[in-house]
């Protein structure tokens, strides 16, 4: 069984390999582009069969190079959510996937894909339904294009075409892998950092009629996202956009005591840790105000209903195992 991963090198993409390296699957194609050399690091441990340049491989396969393929985890993607270059950031994000989407109809490939909660916004109701997506950056939008695609394409009930077609709507991801991924890492790693360097954390102060580190994301922990991934590759009968998230809002307060006790071996409350100067806030910077998302929560109706049971991580347990691992490395 030959496997192509996209955005092989990048944080989901390379977990993803990991997951199906742990399965005994290494008949994989990595496809990225290395051109931020330092992202090899998250493959040189992963087992694959071939890498290809991403301006060599969508071509290739169009072309049918590479025989038989059974699916592609297609993660890669311009995810920089400050990213202002429209046009860059649709050639990246729509055109590819319609050009990759059309291939694998033709070569009877299954589609596993990553799309966003950016692409909502418009209300605090998180539901893969047209009326709540309205996003707030040209990243969620390009995002939000290619699902509106889809659902042309594949009919609102993904029932049209026999091979399937998933679209994960992932939500705060954080975990391993993350390292190059620079401002658009997650806080979890962020504040790791802060606090080796400076022994102490910063949260955004109140925004948006949530106090001081009170505003509220769904972060999903990385091993949840590929094991939610590996439950729709099992299940090729099932296609649809789906939210991948734990369906829990936590607020960032969470994410930083987290950090701060599991660095500290410690098991301090909140105000404690404010109190001790271990937390700290800022203000609110300007160039995110009104792009900004200050509430995420999954609705997992959809994913649930389609039989997934998968027990998420809750910010506590997932941040704690993340600040091991980084601790390690």
């Amino acid at each position: 069984m030959k496997i192509v991963v996209t955005g092989a090198a990048g944080f989901i993409g390379s977990n993803i390999i990991q997951g199906l390296n742990a399965r005994g699957i290494d008949n994989i194609i990595a496809v990225d582009d290395l051109t931020e050399g330092d992202k090899f690091r998250n493959i040189a441990d992963l087992k694959i069969a071939d890498y290809l340049d991403k301006d060599v491989f969508y071509e290739l396969f169009a072309e049918g190079a590479f025989g038989k393929v059974e699916a592609v985890f297609h993660e890669g993607a311009c995810s920089d959510t400050m990213e202002s270059d429209g046009k860059y950031m649709m050639d990246n994000n729509y055109t590819l996937s319609c050009g990759l989407f059309n291939t694998c109809q033709r070569a009877g490939t299954r589609l596993l894909y990553a799309s966003s909660a950016a692409t909502y916004g418009g209300s605090d109701t998180f539901k893969e339904t047209p009326q709540y997506e309205l996003p707030l950056n040209v990243y969620g939008y390009s995002k939000l294009l290619f699902d509106q695609r889809m659902r042309r394409e594949c009919g609102d009930n993904f029932k049209k075409f026999k091979r399937q077609v998933v679209g994960f709507r992932y939500f705060n991801v954080y975990g391993p892998r993350e390292q190059h991924k620079g401002r658009m890492a997650s806080v979890a790693f962020h504040e790791f950092n802060q606090f080796k360097a400076e022994g102490k954390v910063k949260l955004f102060g109140e925004y948006g009629g949530y106090g001081n580190g009170e505003q509220m994301r769904d972060f999903v922990f990385i091993d949840d996202v590929v094991a939610v991934n590996l439950w729709y590759f099992d299940h090729p009968e099932i296609s649809g956009i789906f939210n991948l998230g734990t369906g829990r809002a936590q607020p960032f307060n969470d994410v930083a005591l987290s950090v701060v006790n599991a660095l500290r071996g410690d098991k301090l409350d909140l105000a404690s840790a404010v109190k001790a100067g271990l937390i700290e806030y800022i203000p609110f910077p300007d160039a995110l105000r009104g792009k900004y998302q200050c509430y995420t929560q999954a609705d997992l109706t959809n994913l649930r209903a389609s039989g997934c049971d998968h027990v998420f991580a809750d910010v506590q347990t997932g941040v704690s195992k993340y600040m091991t691992n980084l601790s390690a490395a």
